[in-house]
């Protein structure tokens, strides 16, 4: 019977009781399905109930086949080996004492001569060497630690594979073997991502939101369309919507003074006495009774046309991608904003960057590259000077602002708008609340403390702090800027620096990212374990 998982009237809820996802009804069948979704809708607590490592609050799951799971986060334990770390230790020292001839008549039938050439393939596969069994995991970078736990599910050979964040901390070799590795599953899989160029390869994508799941058969780029396509209707919507107020209101309006010219005449005729009192009275409440059924059908018309306007203000709100107005930083197409010459170091004895020269000039926009280890942050600490250089020099000749993976430039235990106002010391508090309401922290979204931020958030108010005032630095440095963010989040810092004139130095393995903040040329770092450092345009 083929690979599925099914879910009923699934609802899982924090401990103190807050709601993540309420009533769940989905089905994923035998194909590579793409989960996404906003930090904190539950996509990863989804996998895990999935996988049986917790328990739902209510509802249930049906499963048909064997399950296997890559967790976001890969736990090292003291002691642990690329065995251990594999799955396959206790099988591995099995065949070890049958060949060293003290192994049992049991142990020779538990025995499986093929585990060390399927751990060899395995490995292959994922694009990793034939690491010794021994060999201490602690010794591995983060990336191989996470290609080693995709080469598990693949000597383990589930129907179902579940996969959350796959690509995370992973070089360009790393995404596309996890891509290959998808490309050839045979069973289900269910792939929690923010990586568009990995989600493209899905047969399908399910959206997580406050307000439950929504299928979408197709991958990324369908999935995209859909979403423009509702982004088209819920324009059509609103603006339907606002045109019924706005007939409403007039009609309202109409009637209101044909009622009071009316009512003029009357009290006109009244006063003459051309009327006898008992059809006045009668006339009088008549009209009132017309008159406040009238007003109840009117006002309950046009409160029903005001919440269709408002759910489609909502809705729009909701799909609506951000775009963002700068200040422009007046950088000149010529003017020379970075040199490099022989730039030669690292944090340890033998130098992770050896040789390197660059030089970016006017509003370029320059993607660093490479493999994990080969030096990427190491080389924005040299060229920032916040590491010094065995050798060779590094001169930044413009205004300008990093921002690390933890936005470490913010203070955390300072509001955004403290921390926009440190450093930016001459904008006036108008200016301020100004420039932040264009990353949408409005009101009291600015007056929340850094520290208490999400990562997609961190990272956007870091941008309003440094490139949304009136002198927005002529250089921004960015590293890794996309690591743990969700796609809305992404989208929102792709607006903020297509709105951005200055020029751009970004360490990223993401390609689809580079590509929509419009890179000039990408400059490659050779592999770590050659210590090589080459200028690839």
């Amino acid at each position: 019977m083929p690979a599925s998982v099914s879910l009923h009237q699934l609802s899982w809820s924090t401990p103190d009781n807050q709601p993540l996802f309420t009533a769940l009804d989905l089905s994923f069948g035998q194909h590579r399905t793409g989960l996404i979704g906003r930090n904190g809708t539950g996509k990863s607590t989804l996998l895990r109930i999935i996988a049986g490592l917790i328990p739902a609050t209510a509802g249930s799951v049906a499963i048909q086949g064997s399950i296997g799971m890559l967790e976001q986060s890969v736990q090292v334990d003291h002691g642990d080996t690329v065995a251990h770390h594999l799955g396959v230790a206790p099988a591995l020292v099995l065949l070890d004492r049958l060949e060293q001839g003290v192994g049992s008549a049991v142990d020779a039938g538990d025995a499986d001569w093929t585990l060390p050439g399927r751990i060899e393939t395995a490995l292959a596969d994922i694009g990793l060497p034939a690491f010794a069994p021994d060999r201490p995991l602690s010794t591995l970078s983060g990336g191989q630690r996470t290609r080693l736990a995709l080469a598990r599910l693949i000597l383990a050979e589930p129907d179902i594979i579940l996969l959350d964040e796959p690509t995370n901390n992973l070089d360009a070799d790393g995404r596309r073997a996890v891509v290959d590795l998808l490309q050839r599953w045979r069973g289900a899989a269910i792939v929690v991502s923010h990586d568009r160029s990995l989600l493209r390869e899905m047969d399908a994508i399910v959206e997580l939101t406050t307000l439950g799941a929504r299928s979408y058969g197709g991958n990324w780029d369908h999935y995209a369309e859909r979403k423009a396509q509702e982004l088209a209707a819920a324009e059509h919507d609103l603006g339907h919507a606002e045109r019924k107020v706005s007939e409403l209101d007039r009609k309202l309006q109409a009637v209101a003074e044909r009622k009071a010219r009316k009512d003029g005449a009357g009290k006109r005729k009244a006063a003459k006495g051309d009327i006898p009192k008992i059809m006045l009275g009668g006339m009088k409440e008549n009209s009132e009774n017309t008159s406040g059924g009238n007003s109840r059908l009117a006002n309950r018309l046009r409160s029903d046309a005001a919440e269709a306007a408002s759910q489609a203000r909502a809705r729009l709100e909701v799909l609506t991608p951000l775009s963002v107005t700068l200040t422009s930083t007046g950088l000149p197409a010529g003017r020379a904003v970075l040199q490099a010459d022989g730039l030669t170091g690292g944090p340890a004895e033998v130098p992770v960057i050896r040789d390197f020269s660059l030089l970016l000039t006017g509003p370029e926009r320059v993607a660093i590259t490479g493999p994990n280890g080969a030096g990427k942050t190491t080389l924005l600490r040299l060229l920032t000077g916040a590491l010094p250089p065995d050798s060779g020099s590094a001169r930044i000749l413009v205004p300008h602002a990093m921002l690390d993976q933890t936005v470490s430039l913010l203070d955390p235990a300072l509001s955004i708008r403290d921390n926009f106002r440190a450093l930016n010391a001459d904008a006036d508090e108008n200016t301020c609340r100004s420039a932040l309401a264009r990353f949408m922290f409005r009101a009291d979204a600015a007056l929340q403390q850094a520290g208490t931020l999400s990562g997609g958030e961190m990272l956007r108010a870091g941008l309003a702090c440094t490139i949304g005032g009136n002198h927005p630095p002529q250089l921004l440095i960015l590293d890794e800027p996309t690591n743990h963010l969700d796609i809305h989040a992404i989208e929102q810092v792709e607006a903020g620096l297509r709105g951005y004139d200055g020029a751009l130095l970004v360490v990223s393995h993401d390609s689809a990212f580079l590509d929509a903040i419009g890179i000039h040329r990408r400059v490659i770092l050779g592999p770590a374990e050659t210590g090589d450092t080459m200028n690839k345009v």
